[in-house]
C-alpha cells in the first residue's frame, strides 16, 4: 500500500507540474492577445498592462523551474516520467520568452502612438499573422495539456505558413517605406512587432516538438519530421540526407 501511495502522490507531482505549466502558457496567452489589441487600436495604457505582467510570468518561471529540480532530486525519474520533467523545464523557458516577445509587441504599440502617423492600413497585415500565431501557440497548449502527438505535429506544419507571411508582410512594408520615406520609424516599429509575433510561432513549435519528445522519446528538432508526418515532403527533401 505504501508502495501504491508513493506511486500516486509521484502521478500527482507530475500532474501538478503540467498544470502550472498551462497556468503559466495562459497567462503570457492573455499577453499576446492584449499586446496585439494595443498594437491595432493604439492603446498605451492596455500596453502598459501588458508590459507590468512581465515580472508575474518571470517569477512563475523561477517557481516552476525549482519545483521541477525538486522533483528531479526528490523523485529520480527515469524513462517517460524524466522525459517529461526535462521536457517541462524546456517549455517554460520557452512560454517565458512568448511573454518577452509579447513585450516587444506592447513597447512597438506605445512606439507607435508618439510618431504622431496614422498606419491603420499599413497594420492590417498584422492580422493574418496574428490568427496563425495564436492558432499555433493556442494549439501548443492544447497539445501539451492531452500531450496529443497528431496535433503537435499539425501545429509544427504551420509555421511554414506563418514565415511566409511575415515575409510576404515585410515585402510589402519594405515598399511602403520605400514610397514614403517620412514612414520610415513607424513601420519599423510594425517590422518590429511582426517579427516578436513570427518568433511566437517559432516557440510554439518548440513545445510542440517537446510533445512528441515526451511522448515518443525522438528528438525532431531540426528535422523535417511534420512533413513527413503528414505527407507533404517535396522531391527536393526527400532528396536530402536524413
Amino acid at each position: 500500500m505504501s508502495n501504491l501511495h508513493w506511486s500516486k502522490q509521484y502521478d500527482q507531482d507530475l500532474e501538478e507540474v503540467r498544470s502550472k505549466v498551462l497556468l503559466m502558457g495562459g497567462l503570457v496567452e492573455e499577453q499576446f492577445q492584449k499586446a496585439v489589441q494595443a498594437l491595432l487600436e493604439g492603446d498605451v495604457q492596455l500596453a502598459d498592462h501588458v508590459i507590468a505582467t512581465d515580472a508575474q510570468v518571470n517569477q512563475l518561471e523561477v517557481a516552476l523551474d525549482n519545483i521541477c529540480a525538486e522533483l528531479i532530486v526528490r523523485r529520480q525519474p527515469a524513462a517517460g516520467d524524466l522525459r517529461t520533467v526535462v521536457s517541462a523545464i524546456k517549455v517554460i523557458a520557452d512560454i517565458e520568452r512568448i511573454g518577452d516577445e509579447a513585450i516587444k509587441v506592447a513597447r512597438a504599440a506605445k512606439n507607435l502612438q508618439t510618431r504622431n502617423l496614422l498606419l491603420l492600413n499599413q497594420c492590417q497585415p498584422v492580422h493574418t499573422i496574428v490568427e496563425t500565431a495564436m492558432q499555433m501557440l493556442r494549439g501548443a497548449f492544447d497539445a501539451y495539456a492531452r500531450l496529443d502527438k497528431e496535433q503537435a505535429v499539425e501545429v509544427i506544419a504551420l509555421d511554414d505558413d506563418l514565415d511566409r507571411e511575415f515575409h510576404e508582410m515585410m515585402r510589402s512594408l519594405i515598399t511602403y517605406m520605400m514610397e514614403e520615406p517620412r514612414t520610415i520609424s513607424a513601420v519599423l516599429d510594425i517590422l518590429w512587432a511582426a517579427k516578436a509575433i513570427e518568433r511566437i510561432g517559432d516557440h510554439a513549435t518548440n513545445i510542440c516538438e517537446f510533445v512528441v519528445y515526451i511522448v515518443e522519446g525522438d528528438v525532431i528538432r531540426h528535422t523535417d519530421y511534420a512533413k513527413r508526418v503528414l505527407g507533404v515532403i517535396s522531391d527536393h527533401d526527400n532528396a536530402r540526407p536524413d
